[in-house]
Formats: C-alpha cells, sequence, structure tokens
C-alpha cells in the first residue's frame, strides 16, 4: 500500500464516522447549549493532550513513510479514535485542515528561549530577559507576523488534490490561543519578578502591562490585516474548553470570502499564572490591561486553571462574556451561585484522578457532585490537561460513559 492509499482509506472511514448520526447531532446541541437555550444537557468532553495522544496513537501504528502524508495519517487516526473509543461530544466534522503557514518575530532584541528537560513533556523554563523595565523598556519591539501566501497555497492544493472528493479541505488555525498578555509577560521577566514588581516597582509593571495590551493589540490587528483571521463559530475547539457552535456570531449561511472581523469571533483570556495573588491586586495589575482586547469581540470565554470566585467582580464586567471557567480549585457551589443560568459554566475535573492510578471512585465523587447541581446551571464537564493514561487506553472511553450514567 502506498501513503496516498492509506490515508485516502482512513479519510473514508473519517468521513463515515462524522456523517453518522449521533456526531451530526451535536452541531445543534453544541449552538443550543452555547446560546444559553433552556433545558439543555450537560455537554462532556474529554481531550487527550499531545504527549497523551503518543500513547493512545502511538507512533508504531502509522504506515505512511512520507512525513506530510504520516502528519495526514496521525491527524486522522486520531479523529477516528475519539469518534470510535472516546465518544465524547467533540463535534467531528468530515474536515481537513491547513495551517496557515506563518512566522512570528520576537519583542525586539527579546529572543524568547525556553530551557527544557530531556524528558519528552517534561518541564521547562523560559530565561530571563528583563532584570530592570525601565531600562530595558526601549528595547522592546511589538511583533510582526508574516505569512507565507505561497506555501499556505500549495499546501492547501495537496490536501485538495489527495482528499478533495472525501473531505473538506480548509485554511485553519489560530496565531494565539490566549489574551491573556500574563504568559507573554513572565516570558520575558519571568514569574517571580512579576509578582514582586507590584510592590517594587508598580509604576513600571503597569507601563509594561500596558504596552504589552497595545503590542497584543497591534497583533491581531496584523492577523486581520493578513486575512488570516479564522471563524470560531464552529466546529473549534475554544477558549480552555468547549467548541464554538453558535448563531449569535454569523450566519448560518456565511462565507469566507465575505469577510470577517473580531466581533464575529469568541474572545478568550485568562490569568492562570497569577493564582497567588489577592483579587484586589489582580483588579489593579492585570485585569485592566486585558479588558481593551475582549471588548474587541462579539462573546468572551474567560479562566482556565485558576479559581474566579475571588475575581469575579473584575471578571463580570468583561462585555458579553459567555463562557466562564470552573477550575478543580474552584469552589462549585460558589460559582454556581454567581454563575447561574447566565453564563456557561465550564467545569474542569481534577486531572489527577484520572492520570495517576484512575481513581474511579474519586472520579465518580467528583462528577455525582458537579451533576448534583446540573439544573441550575448551563453545565459543560471538560477532562482535560491529561497528559498521560499510563498506557491504558480504555480510561477516556469509561470516564465519558462514566459521566453520562450519572446523569
Amino acid at each position: 500500500m502506498n501513503d496516498k492509499y492509506i490515508v485516502r482509506e482512513l479519510a473514508k472511514e473519517m468521513a463515515d464516522l462524522a456523517n453518522e448520526p449521533r456526531v451530526l447531532k451535536l452541531k445543534e446541541e453544541w449552538i443550543a447549549h452555547n446560546d444559553l437555550a433552556p433545558n439543555t444537557r450537560p455537554m462532556i468532553l474529554a481531550q487527550p493532550d499531545g504527549t497523551c495522544w503518543d500513547e493512545l496513537v502511538p507512533a508504531t501504528v502509522l504506515k505512511c513513510q512520507d512525513p506530510k502524508f504520516k502528519q495526514y495519517e496521525r491527524y486522522l487516526r486520531r479523529a477516528i479514535y475519539g469518534m470510535t473509543e472516546i465518544r465524547d461530544d467533540t463535534p467531528y466534522t468530515a474536515t481537513l485542515p491547513v495551517q496557515y503557514v506563518t512566522n512570528i518575530s520576537s519583542y525586539g532584541s527579546f529572543i524568547v528561549e525556553a530551557e527544557k528537560t530531556n524528558v519528552k513533556g517534561g518541564s521547562y523554563h523560559y530565561k530571563k530577559l528583563i532584570n530592570n523595565i525601565e531600562e530595558d523598556f526601549d528595547k522592546l519591539e511589538f511583533r510582526t507576523i508574516t505569512h507565507d501566501k505561497e506555501a499556505s497555497a500549495k499546501n492547501k492544493e495537496l490536501a485538495e488534490e489527495i482528499f478533495g472528493d472525501i473531505l473538506k479541505v480548509e485554511h485553519r488555525g489560530e496565531q494565539c490561543w490566549t489574551l491573556g498578555i500574563t504568559w507573554e509577560v513572565i516570558k520575558l521577566i519571568g514569574l517571580e519578578d512579576l509578582m514582586i514588581n507590584m510592590y517594587d516597582d508598580p509604576e513600571g509593571l503597569h507601563k509594561l502591562m500596558a504596552w504589552f495590551t497595545q503590542e497584543h493589540l497591534n497583533f491581531i490587528k496584523q492577523i486581520k490585516d493578513l486575512g488570516i483571521l479564522n471563524p470560531n463559530h464552529r466546529d473549534i475547539a475554544i477558549a480552555s474548553g468547549g467548541y464554538g457552535y453558535t448563531n449569535q456570531l454569523l450566519p448560518s449561511d456565511w462565507k469566507r470570502n465575505q469577510g470577517l472581523d473580531f466581533m464575529q469571533k469568541w474572545g478568550f483570556s485568562e490569568s492562570q499564572e497569577t493564582v497567588g495573588i489577592s483579587p484586589d491586586m489582580f483588579g489593579e495589575f492585570i485585569f485592566p490591561y486585558q479588558l481593551p482586547l475582549l471588548e474587541k469581540f462579539g462573546l468572551n470565554c474567560y479562566g482556565c486553571c485558576e479559581p474566579l470566585e475571588g475575581r469575579w467582580k473584575w471578571v463580570s464586567q468583561i462585555p458579553r462574556l459567555r463562557r466562564v471557567s470552573v477550575s478543580p480549585w474552584s469552589d462549585i457551589y460558589k460559582m454556581r451561585d454567581l454563575l447561574g443560568k447566565n453564563y456557561i459554566y465550564s467545569r474542569k475535573v481534577n486531572p489527577s484522578y484520572f492520570c495517576v492510578g484512575y481513581d474511579e471512585g474519586a472520579l465518580k465523587r467528583e462528577l455525582k457532585d458537579i451533576l448534583s447541581i446540573a439544573n441550575d446551571i448551563q453545565l459543560e464537564i471538560i477532562l482535560k490537561d491529561i497528559r498521560t493514561v499510563q498506557n491504558d487506553s480504555t480510561r477516556f472511553g469509561k470516564w465519558v460513559q462514566m459521566a453520562r450514567e450519572l446523569y
């Protein structure tokens, strides 16, 4: 069998699975969920991370030899695994995404590099680049993003030649996951200095945060001007969990050649790294610099691993806020009272019970607790940040089935 035959057969299998009634129905269920329709069921997602996928679909099962075809094969086998083994509420479609070919510069002379361990998926840290904000401030430059149109078109044409009669081939890909800012600041000054400067150099930190707000505004404008701003109101994972299907951003008959603006997209921000600061410090040093970015978007999501009940008086000011993360370290009952049915209650379960030993009792207790308030909230339950299943490929399917049976 040659590489082209292998991936085409997988594409046919993927397309057949994506057109099964159970999967097709998910589009309308996500629309109802995201648009806050009454009496919707909880949406269940189980999302392996990169290193975990290497256990579920290991390199040893890949048959293609050419690197490009092997990339297609990996994507297709993962999608097939998701639909046949995990069977969560991921709304798969018969689509092959092709990433735009882009390049993003660094912050002037500050070349961001991470020092990593030799362990795959292990820890890492960024080299500190700025020791004194005032002294180094003038060295900062806005990033620039360039798009290699020819390479992007060539990649899409190749995919269409191979899959065009089976799958819908289209350019996709976001150039930034979050507009939270703090992670980018930490890359330059370090987490410790971010926090210490709130006391030792508050003026300098305010100056740096304001610069990053303008830098991010400039960055996303470049994406739009380059014509690579992607819609995320469909079968696309957004924020720290959930999928983008909604009727409240773009009409169902929207076509890419009609153009796109930020008000027709979901926005997302978070500040997980500052979980150790007080709510008031978050309100002074972080939130004011995220808000101008989120004001650009038609619907917004906020939060990831950080508990938000203490920050709610600021987060609740976000215009058109729709999806709110309820982390494993949040008080689920306080968040129920704060969110009610006015927002999507995006509950993340504790991954440690799943990754290490698979503690079914603890996982079941956690699911029972959150499902006990399901009728009072617009609920989605998300299992994510899964780095390993200890080579037990049955765990995802078992957890999804458990969540469904308990509801």
